[in-house]
């Protein structure tokens, strides 16, 4: 018998998906923004992997790996390496995973603006509920989760 997991944040990113008409990185939802530099940002993901999952894009629209400019390259990097302090302070995670999908076929689920992905780990967080039920859970609310990455995120 099926098992219901309510998750109602979910109806409007089904509903809508593939109306968006604006990309998350030009126009980030404030909520959502973490940190912000001259040439890069981060932001909650917001149908995440785990709690705290954080996408680093550059600020330009641009979707070649090959284009990013060496400014943007250090910036996304930086703002990654910030990402990492500020996820370790405040969840103590036993490790990350950092990478890029680029082109569908890799996973890119927006393909034309190019980001980085910082994924908090944790040891035992593949659950029986991911293994058996194919359900993720989240401990926290996304608002609170980026209220307090804000707050631990490292100043320069």
């Amino acid at each position: 018998m099926p098992k219901t997991l309510w998750a109602p944040w979910r109806l409007d990113y089904v509903q809508h998906a593939d109306e968006l008409d604006r990309c998350i990185f030009c126009e980030p939802e404030e909520e959502l923004l973490v940190a912000t530099g001259e040439h890069a940002l981060a932001v909650l993901n917001k149908y995440p992997y785990a709690s705290g999952h954080l996408l680093v894009a550059p600020k330009r629209h641009v979707g070649e790996f090959a284009a990013l400019t060496s400014e943007e390259v250090v910036e996304v990097h930086r703002l990654a390496a910030a990402g990492l302090a500020a996820l370790t302070e405040v969840y103590r995670p036993h490790g990350f995973n950092l990478g890029w999908n680029i082109g569908r076929v890799a996973g890119a689920g927006i393909e034309d603006h190019l980001h980085q992905h910082v994924v908090p780990r944790w040891n035992g967080d593949t659950n029986f509920m991911a293994v058996l039920g194919d359900v993720k859970v989240l401990p926290e609310a996304l608002l609170e989760t980026g209220r307090r990455l804000r707050e631990a995120w490292p100043t320069a």
